[in-house]
């Protein structure tokens, strides 16, 4: 059984593995720009206008939950939603979507349901082709999602130069969501030379401006003492603000800072607490941390089926921490 040395390692490595930069995804305005209409139709006219208005409000969905940083899975949930409500089958919604191409926000909203597999199997190659369509048209998320794929290398060949130069288009727009990629390219050096100075000064303007990616990201630099001096209550302060909004990783890491110390006096219950809220949203750094302290049982009473439970949770979501203690734990059993 491992001590509270091997404890605090673990937690330290994992929650190392966890402090990716995350890009946000905040769109100030919609930037749609038309083309010449088509002379397609579904049903009747009046069915059409219908349609029209119901994509127009899924939209606006669309670039509001992008503007408050919400995570894709729930953006995705929301946007199936949304389409449930209005008791109309997702096939007619594609199909109106792939008959009505004169508008970018259609040509977007069509790439983004091939992305995530939304009515249709999942296709990034397609998903890429309808976001450089949408994006040659200035459409903003398009830009964005397509900068994100030559990031990623995501259903097309990773571009750096090209991921770069779309987001300095984007964030000359005063697109949150462009500054605040430019920000990571600056960042991790995409498309350009690591500056973390210039990264922190654009992270800091989109967090001000009430993203909790962004605010998740400048905590990060302030606990790791990158691009600026170390500084635990401004780290504490922003992943506070971050997490109040729901993003699940802040979430997590605000239970480490309560777990460790940073920035308030140590609470292992209030940590608990944090991880297991995270847990819930599917978070697998999380739910490794709750496995943890299930495991050990510091701040709570030791449970193996708990820990074994979300170790498996975390673990088939890719955490590989969580892999390697669950082989060791089953081994016993």
């Amino acid at each position: 059984m491992p001590n509270n040395k091997f404890y605090s390692d673990l937690l330290n490595i994992n929650n190392s593995s966890c402090e990716f930069f995350h890009i946000n995804q905040n769109f100030n305005e919609m930037n749609i720009i038309e083309t010449g209409p088509t002379t397609n139709y579904i049903h009747e006219n009046i069915f059409e206008e219908d349609l029209s208005i119901i994509i127009n409000e899924l939209s606006n969905l669309y670039f509001k939950e992008l503007n408050e940083g919400k995570e894709s899975d729930i953006r995705k949930r929301h946007i199936i939603d949304f389409i449930k409500n209005y008791k109309i089958n997702l096939q007619e919604i594609i199909y109106w979507l792939s008959n009505n191409q004169h508008n970018s926000n259609s040509i977007h909203l069509l790439g983004y349901f091939y992305y995530y597999g939304i009515g249709v199997n999942s296709d990034k190659q397609n998903a890429y082709e309808y976001f450089k369509k949408a994006a040659e048209l200035k459409h903003d998320a398009a830009q964005y999602n397509l900068a994100n794929m030559y990031i990623d290398g995501d259903g097309v060949d990773k571009n750096y130069d090209k991921a770069f130069k779309l987001c300095k288009k984007l964030a000359g727009k005063g697109c949150t969501s462009g500054i605040n990629l430019l920000g990571y390219c600056y960042d991790i050096g995409i498309g350009t030379d690591i500056d973390k100075e210039k990264a922190l000064e654009l992270y800091h303007k989109t967090a001000n401006l009430g993203n909790c990616l962004a605010q998740y990201n400048l905590a990060h630099m302030y606990k790791d003492g990158e691009g600026v001096e170390i500084d635990f209550d401004k780290t504490f302060e922003l992943f506070k603000k971050s997490a109040e909004k729901g993003y699940s990783d802040a979430i997590s890491m605000l239970g480490y800072c309560y777990n460790n110390g940073i920035g308030t006096i140590a609470d292992t219950q209030k940590a608990f607490e944090l991880y297991q809220e995270a847990a819930i949203l599917d978070n697998n750094c999380a739910q490794f941390n709750l496995a943890l302290m299930y495991e050990i049982g510091e701040g709570i009473e030791k449970n193996m089926k708990q820990a074994i439970y979300w170790y498996k949770k975390s673990a088939n979501k890719g955490n590989e921490d969580a892999q390697l203690r669950l082989e060791e734990l089953l081994k016993d059993f």
